[in-house]
């Protein structure tokens, strides 16, 4: 994928065609995150991270780590006022609230699909 920025776009997974998808590539949103949202519709990917935390969240989230080619590595859920362990081949991140990434078939070695908005 080129260059990053902030957006919509579709996420496709094993068990789910499309889903609403936010793109934070800025520091700026990528930062911001989920903080201070009360829910999320379909799912937030973090792009160029490898770790998350949930500290002043207010719902607890389902977070998948990928590697560059979007492979899942791994599935946790988060509940508010943790911090994620490092992923070090971890390139990205998708969140969404807890429950979600079950019905749409994402865990360890699965793969997803990005499509961005065009601009």
């Amino acid at each position: 994928m080129g260059k990053w920025v902030d957006g919509t776009g579709t996420l496709t997974a094993p068990h789910a065609l499309a889903v609403p998808l936010e793109i934070a590539a800025s520091h700026r949103a990528r930062r911001r995150g989920l903080l201070g949202r009360d829910g999320v519709t379909g799912a937030l990917l973090i792009v160029r991270t490898n770790s998350v935390h949930t500290f002043g969240m207010r719902f607890p989230i389902d977070v998948a780590y990928l590697d560059r080619s979007f492979t899942v590595l791994s599935v946790v859920t988060m509940p508010p006022g943790r911090l994620g362990m490092l992923r070090p081949r971890g390139r990205h991140v998708l969140e969404a609230e807890a429950g979600a990434m079950t019905g749409w078939g994402l865990r360890r070695g699965a793969r997803v699909r990005v499509e961005p908005d065009a601009h």
